[in-house]
């Protein structure tokens, strides 16, 4: 019979942590609920945050690692950091109750310092990742942007562009960047040069390239616009799925974004090196892009919200520009509708970015340096 829970050592062996923990004592009583943990945490926790995030969710999206069975939830603390996974149970009942049972063993053998009980509707604290939840199939999402069929390749007009030709129909990957460069050197965009690969790994993240990708919630096409977004570049219903205006509104949906936000960033992290600034600046956008500028902008400005910033700007030495963005976010979980869905999008768009780039034809390209 196969352990129900099990954890990683420092060597990254496998231990069985039953006797173990049921040896370690009595666990502290539970926290009241997970927040209370959050607004405890000194904000020098976010150090390694955002490589340890990615490492999670890299298991999930890839279904490796402690993800290689799907009817799995891995639990990490608050760095990020992974502590343990159990096997779910024939309910999702039995499976809080599993996952609770483990965070009181962690808590009594040290493995955390607190914690707290979760349930269906609540979140628990260490905080638990099902393996099991919709995501997509990274290589061939990576094969429809790239065209590798040509049924996967476009061509056609939108506005004044006009891309290939129906005799010659050429990658999305490729109309991205050509939308992108024709309105840089219009100058009408200002953006990172990191920003047109994060915004490709968006595309896998948002429809894995997908032309007729349609949501629940009526968001449409391979970049997942809004109907108000569409409305907002007036692109009419019959070109909502339309992949060259779709790239279009996206890239002036950020264009926009990054003129809102730019003030209120250059305020708080204007002093970082150059490199450290457009790094930060270009996932701030994609975290806009996800949850909205104005609550991004608050993150950097609000008399509550940006408490956290301040400290990162201050002791940015000491942390990547991705524990900033992180920590910005970690630091107000439950408030401001902020919740971890806002750190799993910016890592999996990271990791889509990542896959890209690890793509010899594009290996070269100056968002991948």
């Amino acid at each position: 019979m196969r352990n129900s829970i099990c954890c990683v050592a420092a060597v990254g062996a496998l231990l069985g942590i039953i006797a173990p923990i049921a040896n370690a004592g009595e666990p502290p009583e539970p926290q009241k609920d997970w927040v209370t943990i959050v607004r405890d945490s000194p904000y020098r926790v976010s150090q390694g945050v955002y490589q340890n995030m990615t490492t999670i969710r890299r298991w999930v999206l890839k279904e490796r690692g402690f993800c290689s069975s799907q009817d799995r939830h891995i639990l990490f603390d608050r760095r990020g950091e992974f502590l343990g996974y159990i096997d779910d149970g024939a309910t999702r009942e039995a499976t809080q109750a599993r996952l609770n049972e483990t965070r009181a063993s962690f808590a009594a053998s040290g493995k955390v310092e607190s914690w707290a009980s979760g349930s269906l509707e609540n979140t628990g604290y260490p905080f638990a990742l099902s393996c099991r939840q919709p995501h997509v199939d990274l290589a061939a999402a990576v094969d429809r942007y790239l065209g590798r069929t040509e049924s996967d390749r476009l061509w056609g007009t939108w506005d004044d562009l006009s891309f290939a030709s129906r005799e010659q129909p050429r990658s999305l990957h490729e109309a991205l960047l050509y939308v992108y460069q024709t309105r840089i050197s219009q100058q009408r965009l200002n953006l990172p040069a990191t920003l047109p690969g994060y915004l490709g790994g968006q595309v896998l993240i948002e429809s894995s390239g997908q032309a007729h990708a349609h949501s629940r919630a009526n968001a449409k096409g391979i970049l997942q616009l809004s109907p108000s977004a569409l409305n907002d570049c007036r692109i009419k219903p019959a070109n909502h799925w339309h992949r060259l205006a779709q790239v279009d509104c996206a890239l002036k949906l950020m264009q926009q974004n990054a003129r809102n936000l730019q003030p209120a960033f250059k305020a708080q992290f204007g002093h970082l090196p150059a490199d450290k600034q457009d790094r930060l600046f270009t996932l701030l956008l994609v975290q806009a892009y996800h949850g909205g500028v104005g609550r991004v902008i608050s993150l950097l400005n609000d008399e509550q919200l940006s408490q956290p910033a301040d400290y990162f700007a201050r002791e940015h030495e000491d942390f990547s520009a991705g524990d900033i963005l992180f920590g910005m976010i970690f630091h107000n979980l439950g408030r401001d509708r902020l919740g971890l869905a806002s750190l799993y999008y910016v890592a999996d768009v990271q990791l889509a970015t990542e896959a890209l780039c690890s793509k010899a034809a594009l290996a070269a390209e100056p968002f991948c340096s």
